[in-house]
């Protein structure tokens, strides 16, 4: 037999050199060849699983199972003592010819031959003193580890800890007893060892186990990459044929080697007496079921902790799946397989070309090898289709590639949430806050961000384009006759042709009502060629939407009317560009029906002036510069019986400023409001002052009331106020309305006007005739007094129609009890022709100018 050369760590164990001489001694007895194989097997100190014992043989679980079954098959074992590191060395450059105790990894496999049947399942557990609480993996944080130094455990543990956040110091140890020596005496907090040598050596170091373990394995023996195929195969026959038999070899070695190892030594020929007393039975019936009790309970408690992280990765609402290298599903959650409509079984080992099309296939591909290959984390947005064309689903994808110990990739893990229901809620709400809901066209938000950049570019290419606000005339009018509905109709199909007029690159929007917006850009740079351009383009929008329409049954027709404001000048501004639409399309409703209007600097010098007059008028307001003129009414005998109200502003530079001039601005600004609140408490001022002489005394006054006034909700309240503050008589104060604002609000109307009748005030329908008053209408008004408006007394004599309106408007104030009075009166010939028509009150220049009270 050839010489034994031994390398080894550890301490001595007469049980193990018993054990040894007497395989030792079978295998020579059992040899019959006269050359039989040397088989070099490196040694390294980790009881109980191997070690040297005194009598340097191979000894433990390992080198029980080694000496075994080179008896067996008449092998002359070797063993070669070593450092782990310088094991797994000389094992890979062909030194030794066999190593026990290795964890398969991947990477190993590409270095060594392994075994199916695992020869042990183990574990790492982390052991420290007493003192020292351990509970989790948290509670190593900032604390100093000893780990065997080269071993997967050191890689492991660093990983352990990156993924609960927790930072601690990792000290090499040359040996498993180096490690825990520096744990008993205080050099470092904790040690780590696989499960055996830890459970055995931790009481004689007065060291106890932490519920930290990890890195469960399954050990093997091991020979060089493609170098002893036939030691691979006998290992695994002798291991499948022991491991099926409860009362085999293999269960003896592991109940003699499970138990914890005696605190003293004990003479041999104890053993031999225990023996032929029958106790070594006892111990082996005794440490076989010990064992088997054990591997199961720390099976069960693997599949528990299997069978939580399954819970846990099945319960949460996103797609968790690992691939490898080859990109092949090696799992997938419950959410992965409900998407695939398969069972985890048949996920894995398959590609997502089995599951997706093939555009998306391509596109996971170009991520996945990002990962794989390049070791990136990806983490994207992924619209994905299914197979069978289903619909798209948008995925928020974090992709971190899987590292082994030397830092090489072997895989992907991959988590996907859906989130195509929150992208669909984001383009609603993008559709929401950029799009009209009736149209679908751009709205005024998304109108102003595009023009903002559209002036941006234009202003630094040079180029011209042009904005043009398109306003649907009478719009009003059909939604009242044919119903809203019908009108939503008719703004869809205008939106449908104006549509059909602009260029894809051109932006048409709704900005509200019956109103909508055309952005024109890249009109070249020549503005006169642009306005050409302009006006062709509005031409041909006039055309088409002046085309009938079929509106629900309905045949239909109608106009617009387009303001045009060019744009793309260094000075070019964005509100300014949109006033001027405006003033240019105003202009067009003003100019009539079907009209194109370019903006002018006649337009901006009207909205300057109008600026300005409104700027004046505040400061009218605060300065007292208006004052009331008033104007007689008289009888049929010419004497006067009233005044009408009538109000001018002596500017302290303009001079007398005509209410034709101001009024408009003070209605459309507001400040009608206040400025009628002046006129009726100066009014009723008035009327006070002179209520004191006998000669004034009888006189009433009448006051306009602008349409503004007469919609305020508080004016029967201000009414009264003035009059309770002032002391007028309300029945000297008559309130004049035009026809025209009866017609919104009848019911109200009247019930306003009761109100201010239940005052005592008198109520005047002023301009009678020119508005849209019905019979039905005017006989339901608390009314006092109809006033013929001036326009029919001016063609009194000229022509026959006036004169047969004013008959007949005097008929009806007779007939409804209402007292009548003519406006507008300048010559004697036109006062006797109206009371030869019954006519009794008048009032005009021939009776007297409008002048300040007396």
């Amino acid at each position: 037999m050839p010489k034994i050369r031994l390398y080894a760590v550890g301490r001595r164990h007469w049980v193990v050199a018993l054990a040894v001489l007497a395989g030792l001694c079978a295998l020579a007895g059992a040899a019959h060849a006269d050359h039989p194989r040397e088989v070099r097997m490196g040694v390294y100190q980790n009881e109980p699983k191997i070690f040297l014992n005194d009598q340097q043989q191979p000894s433990g679980i390992f080198g029980e199972l080694a000496l075994q079954m080179a008896q067996h098959h008449d092998w002359t074992l070797v063993p070669v003592p070593c450092e782990w590191k310088a094991c797994l060395d000389a094992l890979q450059d062909g030194s030794i010819d066999l190593m026990p105790d290795v964890a398969f990894t991947p990477e190993r496999a590409t270095l060594f031959d392994f075994h199916a049947t695992p020869a042990l399942l183990s574990w790492s557990q982390i052991y420290a003193r007493p003192d020292t609480p351990i509970r989790s993996a948290l509670d190593l944080k900032n604390r100093r580890i000893a780990v065997l130094q080269g071993s997967v455990q050191q890689d492991y543990l660093r990983n352990l800890m990156a993924g609960f956040g927790v930072q601690a110091e990792l000290v090499p140890a040359e040996s498993l007893q180096a490690a825990f020596q520096m744990a008993s005496r205080g050099e470092v907090d904790a040690a780590v060892a696989n499960r055996f040598y830890g459970d055995l050596q931790a009481p004689r170091f007065k060291l106890v186990s932490t519920p930290v373990l990890f890195q469960p394995s399954q050990l093997f023996f091991a020979t060089g990459k493609g170098r002893n195929p036939d030691l691979i195969a006998t290992i695994e026959s002798n291991l499948k044929s022991w491991q099926s038999d409860d009362d085999s070899h293999y269960f003896e070695v592991l109940k003699r080697w499970m138990e914890a190892p005696p605190q003293f030594l004990v003479p041999q020929v104890v053993w031999w007496a225990l023996g032929s007393l029958g106790g070594f039975l006892v111990l082996v019936l005794g440490a076989w079921w010990f064992l088997r009790r054990e591997v199961a309970e720390k099976t069960r408690s693997l599949r528990a902790s299997e069978d939580r992280l399954n819970t846990i990765l099945n319960s949460v609402d996103a797609f968790i799946y690992i691939k490898d290298a080859s990109l092949r599903y090696q799992y997938a959650n419950r959410k992965v397989c409900e998407l695939f409509g398969a069972i985890p079984e048949e996920v894995v080992g398959h590609t997502d070309a089995d599951y997706f099309d093939a555009a998306t296939v391509a596109k996971l591909r170009v991520n996945d090898l990002r990962v794989v290959q390049q070791g990136e984390r990806v983490e994207e947005e992924e619209t994905n289709r299914s197979a069978d064309g289903g619909p798209e689903h948008t995925y928020l994808s974090i992709k971190l590639p899987l590292h082994r110990p030397d830092g090489s990739i072997y895989a992907l893990c991959g988590i996907s949430t859906d989130i195509t229901k929150q992208k669909q809620a984001e383009r609603a709400i993008h559709q929401l806050a950029f799009y009209d809901p009736l149209t679908h066209l751009p709205n005024r938000r998304l109108l102003m961000e595009r023009l903002h950049q559209a002036m941006a570019v234009l202003q630094r290419s040079h180029t011209c384009g042009a904005l043009l606000f398109i306003d649907v005339d009478n719009f009003k009018d059909l939604n009242d006759t044919l119903g809203h509905s019908v009108g939503d109709l008719l703004l869809t199909e205008i939106a449908a042709r104006l549509s059909a007029c602009t260029r894809a690159q051109d932006t048409l929007a709704r900005q509200g009502g019956d109103e909508f917006v055309a952005m024109v850009q890249d009109l070249g740079t020549s503005l006169s060629d642009a306005v050409v351009h302009a006006q062709h383009l509005a031409e041909k929008i006039l055309r088409k939407l002046s085309e009938p329409y079929l509106l629900d049954g309905h045949a239909y027709q109608t106009s617009v009317s387009i303001g045009v404001a060019m744009f793309g000048g260094p000075d070019s501004n964005q509100d300014e560009l949109l006033k001027q639409a405006d003033l240019a399309m105003y202009q067009a409703k003003a100019d009539g029906r079907n009209t194109v209007r370019f903006f002018n600097p006649q337009m901006q010098a009207q909205v300057t002036a109008r600026t300005a007059l409104e700027t004046d008028l505040h400061r009218a307001l605060e300065a007292r510069q208006f004052l009331l003129y008033y104007q007689p009414q008289v009888d049929e005998q010419g004497q006067t019986v009233g005044v009408e109200a009538l109000v001018r502003w002596q500017h302290p530079v303009r001079g007398l400023v005509s209410p034709a001039e101001f009024i408009p601005v003070a209605e459309s600004s507001g400040l009608i409001l206040a400025l009628g609140e002046w006129i009726l408490e100066t009014a009723c001022k008035q009327l006070v002052r002179w209520a004191a002489h006998e000669s004034t005394a009888g006189l009433s006054i009448a006051v306009n009331l602008s349409a503004r006034q007469f919609r305020q909700s508080d004016l029967v309240a201000q009414v009264q106020a003035i009059l309770q503050a002032t002391g007028a008589k309300p029945e000297r104060l008559e309130l004049e309305l035009t026809e025209s604002q009866l017609i919104d609000d009848l019911g109200g109307v009247i019930q306003k006007m009761d109100a201010l009748k239940a005052l005592g005030v008198r109520i005047s329908l002023d301009d009678f005739g020119t508005g849209y008053s019905s019979l039905n209408v005017l006989k339901r008004l608390p009314l006092d007094q109809l006033k013929i408006d001036q326009s029919f007394v001016h063609d009194l004599l000229l022509d026959h129609s006036s004169a047969s309106i004013v008959r007949a408007i005097v008929t009806l104030g007779d007939s409804l009890h209402l007292q009548v009075i003519a406006e507008g009166v300048e010559t004697t010939e036109q006062r006797d022709a109206l009371v030869a028509l019954g006519c009794t009150h008048f009032q005009g220049y021939l009776f007297g100018r409008p002048a300040p009270a007396p």
